[in-house]
């Protein structure tokens, strides 16, 4: 069982110093670590392993799916990645320093939206105060109904 929020997060806001942090924890640097890096900054956001394999929609190189799978599994237990499933489709990952660490998602258009954790902090202590348990929006985010399909589905839209 992965638990990422409790790892301490690898602050690097370029590609070269997250390429140093993975050489200073004596990891070697190869060109599919490299385009992996490299996708998570270019993606700004959560994206799938098989888009990260796929360069990106032909921004970047495509790279091999296991090669992605097994980096962003090494990457993780450093605390460089964390990953959200949102649904019923493929984990996301992204940058463990540039995601907010909570997130809503719409059940019906599948739109992710990253939360400071301070937006949620009533939700975690309504939660809290029910059932005792310390909620995280984390690795699994609040589903529901996004604005937007909300309107769509209203009998007076």
């Amino acid at each position: 069982m992965t638990v990422a929020y409790s790892r301490p997060v690898i602050a690097a806001p370029r590609v070269e110093e997250v390429l140093a942090a993975l050489r200073a924890r004596g990891l070697r640097v190869s060109s599919a670590r490299r385009l992996v890096v490299e996708a998570l900054f270019a993606a700004g956001g959560p994206v799938s392993a098989l888009d990260i394999a796929g360069g990106l929609d032909g921004r970047l190189t495509c790279v091999d799916a296991a090669s992605v799978y097994a980096n962003l599994e090494t990457f993780e237990q450093l605390g460089l990645v964390t990953h959200v499933h949102v649904g019923h489709g493929p984990g996301l990952y992204a940058l463990a320093d540039r995601v907010a660490r909570h997130y809503v998602c719409c059940e019906h258009c599948g739109a992710l939206r990253a939360l400071p954790a301070t937006v949620l902090a009533g939700v975690r202590a309504a939660i809290r105060e029910a059932t005792g348990y310390q909620a995280r929006f984390t690795h699994f985010p609040i589903m529901g109904l996004c604005p937007g399909c909300q309107a769509e589905s209203s009998p007076h839209a």
